[in-house]
């Protein structure tokens, strides 16, 4: 119930710009009768009875409209904004979060005083419970509920209903003052560890003995690298220039390059033989040299045991006769 008693001039009321300060019963959103407003369970705004909103029209109460709201028995103090002027005469209603906060319980009296507060710049918040960190994007989902909100005060403890979980999260520090308005506000926001939130731990590097050291320095100083594969020359088949099949030789491979310098090695014809000369018709390796085109002797040879003569061209006809006499595309 309020009074004409605690509209004093000078300060505490009056017609002249005073200050607002009575007290009230005080229920939860949720007891309110009429139409169901779960919104407004979610926000910092209390309803309060229309005479309230008659004094403070007297009392030219600067826009917007903040109200300082204590428990003066528990020595709590908390801060709001008016949603409507909609309760019975003698009652507010204030969202249950905000009674937690005041310690108050249902019918419990709390004094209402009209507030002027700073502006704010900054908030930060300490969320309750782990499970705080399961949002995906929780600065978007506190911008959401902060428009609910008129004013914010340290030490208050609000509760954010999202996807069919009640969040609370502490609002630790603001600036530039205990209270401030956020009402069309840059506010900027951070977050503190959530309460028994403990940060994981750095997988420690397995100690390895002595042996195990020993053991992958050997491994290190027996790795070869492999050698890539480089350019091969030749590797194709060749042709004859006269177009007949190549016939290959059987029975016998020309002895290898490896082979050379044994044999060499141990004397005998081999070491007597130059290099380049031929052994039973088949003509010595030459040492091969990456990258290097060797050119050798073109002598006919004598076949080898068990092969036939290769054909010879007769005198009378010319090999190269195919790649000579061309006509031109006049016909001349």
């Amino acid at each position: 119930m309020w009074s004409m008693g605690n509209y004093l001039p000078g300060g505490m009321g009056g017609m002249g710009g005073g200050t607002f300060d009575d007290q009230f019963r005080c229920y939860s959103v949720p007891m309110m009768p009429g139409h169901a407003r779960e919104t407004a369970n979610e926000g910092g705004k209390i309803f309060l009875p229309a005479s309230a909103l008659d004094q403070l029209a007297r009392l030219k109460i600067e826009y917007p409209m903040l109200f300082k709201v204590s428990n003066e028995g528990k020595e709590r103090v908390s801060h709001c904004g008016v949603l409507e002027f909609t309760a019975e005469e003698g009652r507010i209603y204030m969202p249950f979060w905000m009674m937690q906060n005041l310690l108050l319980e249902e019918g419990s009296l709390v004094r209402v005083q009209s507030a002027s507060l700073p502006l704010g710049n900054f908030a930060k918040f300490q969320p309750q419970s782990v499970a705080f960190l399961d949002i995906s994007n929780p600065k978007a989902v506190l911008e959401a509920v902060l428009r609910h909100f008129a004013c914010l005060s340290e030490g208050d403890c609000i509760a954010i209903n999202y996807n069919k979980k009640v969040y609370e999260i502490l609002v630790l520090e603001t600036k530039p003052g205990p209270a401030i308005s956020i009402i069309e506000s840059d506010l900027s926001v951070d977050f503190a560890a959530p309460v028994g939130y403990v940060e994981p731990e750095a997988p420690k590097p397995r100690e390895r003995s002595i042996s195990e050291t020993i053991e992958s320095a050997a491994d290190a100083m027996d790795f070869e690298p492999e050698e890539e594969p480089g350019f091969q020359a030749f590797e194709g088949s060749g042709q004859r220039l006269d177009g007949k099949a190549k016939k290959s030789r059987k029975g016998k491979e020309p002895a290898s390059s490896a082979s050379v310098p044994e044999a060499e090695a141990e004397g005998g014809e081999a070491a007597s033989r130059k290099r380049g000369e031929p052994r039973n018709g088949v003509p010595a390796a030459l040492p091969y040299v990456r990258g290097k085109l060797v050119f050798t002797s073109h002598r006919k040879l004598k076949p080898a045991p068990g092969e036939e003569a290769p054909e010879e061209c007769p005198a009378d006809v010319d090999p190269f006769a195919s790649l000579k006499g061309g006509k031109s595309l006049r016909g001349k």
